[in-house]
């Protein structure tokens, strides 16, 4: 076996630095039937096997207290069928590394979400989405996937068999991914057209927004009146990119919304008094702009202050009282909140365990910056977001457990069954996932 064992007294740590663990082993599998083999002596010996991709999930769903699995030998573009549009790659591969990958077809990813450092496994199997009142997250693209279950057996689900709806989205609960068979869609740009706007404007206008614009989202930032919207259009992959130059782009994406927020952030973290004027200036510094480009490129942005990020998935209908009851909340309570509150939707899908199960959704998503002291700031939205029948992002984090799942997911017994078939001696639990989904 070509696995590797690596140091075995190295300590993970997500990139959030929520969770952290010293696997007693860790391997990098370079084929399945590697991984089956893993996974086989793992159940024999009575040890959990848990995948890792790039540690961007906040909630211990990666966490592997016993042997821990990279995939990153198991990378890369399978087959591709431009007719079909389906594309197959490995588990492994990273979000970032598509757009190269289809290429040569002409095709692209029909929707993504705003960070591409994950693997496709990892954003698939956490529910990961993007915005889009058409859109479904990103596991509804996929229409095959090839796993290795928790009796070491090398599963294919493909095409109309009705496991899909659960495999496609497995928290990691069913098996090992390593193949992931998505739909794609030909290669399109972007029209986007950032501007301010005031929270008013944007809570009572987000139903029409999302109705009338391929991809709307919006930023509030808290202490304040300013929101950023975003609506990006959908356009011919001929249409010429326009906007501001390559250098203007850095000077917003990286110099001001990363290097300079960062600083601010940390700022904040040591005087919190200072928070509400600062917000004010973050809030202004950034400024309207148009511009065309190869969706990918839009739809992404550079994340590399470090936070801690809860999300909660919501009827699309509730978003404004959500929204009017956090900011009450924040300014009733005391708090004071650097990053600033994200607004998107997705729509209705048939996935067993997806946040927009059978309801179009909205998503409200608060961050704590990572150097922020400890508080009551995300119980406390929680709360609001309980009380409207909300869904936690499954790799971000929330207090909810396997009683509170049932009473929210009309499917939720159907993906528990389907566990109990494919993994019933629970190779791949961990503390997370025992939690969600009961033992």
């Amino acid at each position: 076996m070509s696995s590797r064992t690596v140091d075995q007294q190295a300590m993970w740590r997500n990139w959030g630095r929520t969770e952290q663990v010293r696997p007693t082993e860790v391997v990098s599998p370079a084929t399945a039937e590697e991984l089956a083999q893993i996974v086989t002596r793992a159940r024999e010996t009575h040890r959990r096997v848990k995948p890792v991709g790039a540690g961007h999930s906040f909630t211990g769903i990666a966490v592997a207290p016993d042997i821990q699995l990279s995939l990153e030998k198991m990378r890369g573009l399978v087959s591709a069928d431009v007719s079909t549009g389906e594309v197959t790659l490995q588990a492994g591969t990273h979000l970032f590394e598509i757009p190269a990958l289809l290429a040569p077809y002409g095709l692209a990813m029909t929707n993504l979400g705003d960070v591409d450092r994950q693997t496709i496994a990892g954003a698939t199997s956490t529910g990961t989405h993007g915005t889009g009142r058409e859109f479904g997250g990103i596991a509804t693209q996929i229409t095959g996937v090839r796993f290795i279950d928790g009796t070491g057996d090398d599963v294919h689900i493909t095409g109309d068999d009705p496991r899909l709806a659960g495999a496609a989205l497995g928290l990691g609960a069913l098996g090992v991914l390593t193949e992931i068979t998505l739909r794609c869609v030909p290669a399109f740009k972007l029209r986007a057209v950032e501007e301010p706007s005031t929270f008013e404007e944007s809570v009572s206008g987000f139903a029409g927004n999302v109705g009338g614009t391929d991809h709307h989202e919006f930023y509030w930032f808290p202490h304040t009146d300013i929101t950023l919207t975003k609506f990006n259009t959908r356009l011919s992959p001929d249409e010429p990119d326009t906007g501001p130059s390559a250098v203007r782009r850095w000077v917003d994406d990286e110099l001001l919304a990363n290097r300079l927020f960062g600083a601010v952030c940390a700022l904040q973290s040591r005087v919190p008094t200072v928070t509400p004027a600062l917000n004010q200036v973050s809030a202004r510094v950034l400024s309207a702009r148009r511009y065309v480009a190869p969706a990918h490129e839009v739809l992404i942005s550079s994340r590399t202050v470090r936070f801690r990020e809860m999300e909660y998935a919501i009827p699309l209908e509730t978003v404004p009282d959500v929204l009017r009851e956090v900011r009450a909340m924040i300014e009733r309570r005391g708090y004071r909140v650097s990053f600033p509150i994200e607004v998107r939707a997705a729509a209705a899908d048939d996935l067993m365990v997806s946040t927009a199960s059978g309801r179009a959704s909205g998503y409200v998503a608060v961050h704590r910056y990572v150097g922020d002291r400890p508080d009551n700031y995300f119980d406390d939205v929680e709360a609001i977001m309980v009380a409207h029948g909300g869904r936690p992002h499954w790799g971000k984090m929330h207090t909810r457990d396997a009683a509170y799942f049932a009473g929210v997911y009309p499917r939720f017994g159907e993906f528990l069954a389907l566990r109990d078939t494919f993994d019933p001696d629970r190779v791949f639990a961990n503390d997370y996932l025992t939690r969600v989904l009961g033992e």
